[in-house]
């Protein structure tokens, strides 16, 4: 099947005339369908499209906004399974997991379709008599949202719920490697009743596509997630133009076991943590710090799990885990278990590609688990995006406080013990924009703000009320029923 681009309220071809296949990655030779390679005059008649609807959408009473976002949701609701079923096919995820990312989806549109009612600033007493001083939020005006792959639901609508509501139009590029799912929301958001121009579509590769609509004049704000080195040429462009640039690049994060933690638990913790989604969450556990006096048992017990683990195609309801996303990112995970080696890591068990059975035909990498890993290697260091844990000993909680913040990523971290004086250090001392007490580094709500410090962004947060900031200005707003000029400070002093 052969998909359009969404401009203005209509579904059209790309002005190139190109198309790009999309392919399923458990088995590559099915094409799902093909969708429009975009080039700057795509993104033009987009943007433009955008800047035509904003003053009507903003004028738009937000409840009514609400209204609409609702109705999507509850199209959501009646295809979850349908979309999760695609989600397998184009990303790979299995299905339990895919119905979560649907699900995530839906609970962040109702969540912002409220906000609609909400959309709180403040009331303040002045410092005057007869005069009345308040705060409003009001839109920014055309916003780019550029999403990446691994949540093909869910991470579109933490960008495009929230900039809606908040009375901005927006113009949505989707990562190349899931763009079906991508439609699939926008044809909800068209069926649930959203005016034409208030969102736009274009399909297309990061570095021509994306790149022209960061670049673009028109656009006011930039929402990206992706690769760190993507977000730095993100924010570098967005610097040069003056533009507001929001920014969530990635993670390196681990989980803490200590001696006193309850190893069942912890065990639980970082098998789903660092190969759930074969480990291509920004959340994922890649370092497993963990205590001397139980480093042999857990670490036992986590190879033997990981050797259990049962790949292969996510509609089957056995499948534990599916595969990586593409053959760039099958290359990049086989590269760093080589970098590990060379840099004096002990291989416990996996490390290559699998390829038997129902992986003989897509990208599936083995559960890898390395031991003696120091903390300045390679591998615990900097963002693998794949099935591939790290294990690092130490000998109290201060040192793996240390190691844990000691990275560029500062996205989600962990603690597995039952002291609650122990965890309540670590709740102050992890420098991440997460923090979990005995559960994995993944599984965000969306009514909480979601973001991290140091390299994983900029300092925004998506989710929850933080979203709003974002995606709307604040404006202080003075109403003065004295009759006369008062000056502030100097009839006050």
């Amino acid at each position: 099947m052969a998909y359009k681009n969404y401009v203005d309220g209509k579904w059209v071809d790309s002005v190139t005339g190109e198309s790009f296949e999309s392919r399923n990655p458990a088995e590559t030779s099915e094409v799902i369908a093909t969708v429009p390679k975009s080039d700057r005059r795509d993104v033009d008649a987009a943007v433009q499209s955008a800047a035509r609807a904003f003053p009507g959408w903003r004028k738009l009473p937000a409840p009514r906004r609400g209204e609409i976002l609702f109705r999507a949701a509850e199209i959501m609701v009646q295809r979850k399974e349908e979309l999760a079923s695609l989600m397998t096919r184009e990303m790979g995820k299995v299905i339990k997991e895919a119905r979560g990312d649907v699900q995530e989806a839906i609970d962040m549109t109702y969540y912002m379709a409220g906000e609609g009612r909400r959309l709180f600033g403040q009331t303040v007493p002045s410092e005057l008599p007869n005069k009345f001083a308040m705060s409003v939020r009001d839109p920014i005006g055309v916003i780019a949202a550029i999403t990446p792959w691994n949540f093909p639901l869910a991470i579109p609508t933490w960008k495009v719920m929230p900039a809606l509501i908040a009375g901005n139009t927006v113009v949505f590029k989707p990562a190349s490697d899931t763009p079906i799912l991508a439609i699939k929301l926008v044809e909800i958001l068209e069926e649930a009743g959203l005016p034409g121009g208030v969102l736009n579509m274009v399909t297309g590769p990061g570095s021509s596509t994306g790149m022209a609509l960061v670049t673009h004049p028109g656009v006011q704000l930039i929402s990206f997630t992706g690769s760190r080195a993507s977000a730095n040429e993100v924010s570098i462009e967005g610097a040069h133009l003056g533009k507001r640039v929001s920014l969530e690049s990635g993670g390196k994060n681990a989980i803490i076991v200590m001696d006193d933690a309850n190893l069942d638990l912890a065990v639980d913790g970082v098998i789903w943590s660092a190969f759930g989604t074969t480990g291509q969450r920004c959340t994922a556990c890649s370092r497993l710090i963990v205590q001397r006096g139980v480093a042999d048992q857990l670490v036992s017990r986590i190879v033997e799990r990981a050797r259990a683990l049962r790949l292969g195609s996510g509609h089957l309801p056995e499948t534990d885990m599916g595969p990586l996303i593409n053959e760039s990112q099958l290359r990049r995970v086989g590269e760093y278990v080589e970098i590990a080696k060379s840099e004096g890591a002990k291989l416990l068990t996996g490390g290559q590609r699998a390829t038997g059975g129902q992986c003989a035909n897509g990208y599936f990498f083995e559960p890898t688990v390395f031991v003696d890993v120091t903390p300045r290697m390679r591998i615990a260091q900097e963002e693998i995006f794949g099935p591939v844990l790290a294990v690092i000993t130490v000998d109290s909680l201060e040192e793996a406080i240390q190691i844990n913040n000691d990275t560029q990523y500062g996205l989600s971290s962990a603690i597995f013990t039952s002291d609650v004086n122990k965890a309540y250090v670590a709740i102050r001392d992890l420098s991440t924009g997460l923090v979990y007490v005995n559960a994995g580094t993944i599984g965000a709500e969306v009514q909480l703000p979601f973001g991290g410090t140091r390299g994983t962004g900029n300092g925004h947060r998506e989710a929850g009320q933080a979203a709003l900031d974002i995606f709307s200005e604040w404006k202080s707003v003075f109403v003065d029923f004295s009759g006369k000029l008062q000056r502030a400070q100097i009839d006050n002093s």
